[in-house]
């Protein structure tokens, strides 16, 4: 009896045990049917524009569930509006953490916001994958080992411009008007220390708000500087603004662009193709409206996004790429955790991508990521608009130079 007795407490522990286990390799958000994904977004507001991002990424989403989901488990995403007010970004984080259960935070918007909850979501070890921002502080697993970045950073995009200008016109008188935030102060910053010696070609430089209204008295101030650089950073709405305002004062300086305000649908056709004719950006992902990808993104699965993208009210080619882009790779990061869906998994895979090409990423860009490398797209190319597409000059640039918490 004695026998039987241990036999059957010992089959007990075993069941615990392996109860235990099962948990070990879940963690809340997720469940057999579904994984919960939590994002914020500024779905309306000044940088509404940029809502468009979550919008494609429920659409992808929606696309991956159709298809039977990631093992069976359907894609939950839970997307909140933050009013492009990055302080609603803590409370919005804490609702979707605490009360709805999610597993992960994936590319949530901005720099600011993402900043913001950053030390809650680490102390949580909640993951903070993907963020919408090019900020080096967001990719650093030093310090903070459950967030990571996804595209290139602000700074090395800004250092690009700065070595285009070195080798193709030196010595010529530079001006820049660049957002007044984050984003804006970091590429101005990485321009200016790209040019180092000569940062002093860059005669003028004016800081404006996202939603300034005298976007054409600063297009005329900097004219006057007789200039022959002018370099752009900010939304793609003030970026067609600018570009025109240029060409109604008459002034054909070289025109160089951040890429996420560079896309030929919302900027270019707006500021005119004849006025953007010779525009420089750097980029690292297609562009949907250019002419070289009509027949790669007419396919069924492109097709299939933009219907649901559309039907979702989504508008905006640039950011449909983006979100596109960011949601497949999220989607390859769990698929590559199998059973394992412990957020503890979740971060070691997503440090674990080699040579991954998402589809919307342009040829030679891949992405890569490793334990003491968070930063998964760190290429770029240079192109110049010529008044139809985009023409690629050069190739492809690296933008890794070494620890992002050290620049």
């Amino acid at each position: 009896m004695g026998i039987l007795i241990r036999t059957l407490l010992a089959g007990a522990v075993a069941l615990v045990s392996l109860g235990a286990i099962t948990q070990q390799l879940r963690d809340q958000g997720v469940s057999d049917t579904e994984i919960r994904i939590g994002n914020v977004m500024p779905y309306s507001g000044t940088l509404e524009i940029f809502g468009q991002i979550g919008k494609a990424e429920a659409a992808y989403f929606d696309i991956v569930n159709e298809r039977g989901g990631i093992g069976g488990r359907k894609i939950r995403f839970m997307s909140y509006d933050d009013l492009s007010d990055p302080s609603n970004a803590m409370d919005l984080t804490r609702i979707l953490v605490e009360t709805d259960n999610v597993l992960l935070m994936f590319g949530s918007f901005g720099t600011p916001g993402n900043l913001a909850v950053r030390k809650y979501l680490n102390e949580r070890q909640v993951p903070q994958l993907f963020v919408a921002s090019g900020d080096q502080q967001l990719s650093d697993p030093s310090v903070y080992p459950w967030t990571m970045g996804w595209q290139p950073s602000y700074r090395e995009e800004g250092r690009i411009y700065a070595n285009y200008i070195q080798a193709f016109y030196p010595g010529k008188k530079i001006v820049a008007l660049w957002q007044n935030d984050q984003f804006g102060r970091d590429l101005f910053k990485g321009l200016e220390q790209g040019l180092g010696d000569v940062a002093h070609n860059i005669r003028v430089d004016i800081a404006y708000d996202v939603d300034d209204q005298h976007l054409d008295g600063h297009v005329s101030v900097l004219k006057r500087s007789g200039a022959e650089i002018f370099v752009f950073a900010g939304v793609p709405e003030n970026a067609a603004k600018v570009i025109r305002a240029a060409a109604e004062h008459g002034w054909r300086p070289v025109f160089i662009v951040n890429q996420m305000a560079a896309s030929i649908e919302t900027v270019l056709k707006p500021a005119g193709m004849e006025n953007a004719t010779g525009v420089i950006t750097a980029a690292f992902l297609k562009d949907a409206s250019d002419p070289a990808w009509k027949d790669e993104l007419g396919t069924g699965a492109w097709r299939s996004f933009i219907e649901k993208y559309t039907k979702a009210g989504g508008k905006d080619d640039a950011a449909a790429v983006y979100g596109y882009a960011a949601a497949e790779t999220l989607v390859q990061v769990l698929t590559q955790c199998g059973n394992d869906l412990s957020r503890e998994n979740v971060m070691k895979q997503a440090a674990a991508l080699r040579d991954y090409q998402a589809s919307a990423l342009l040829p030679g860009i891949k992405i890569n990521t490793g334990q003491s490398d968070f930063r998964p797209v760190k290429q770029l190319r240079l192109f110049q608009f010529d008044g139809r597409g985009w023409q690629s000059i050069g190739d492809v640039l690296d933008t890794a130079f070494g620890d992002p918490g050290k620049k």
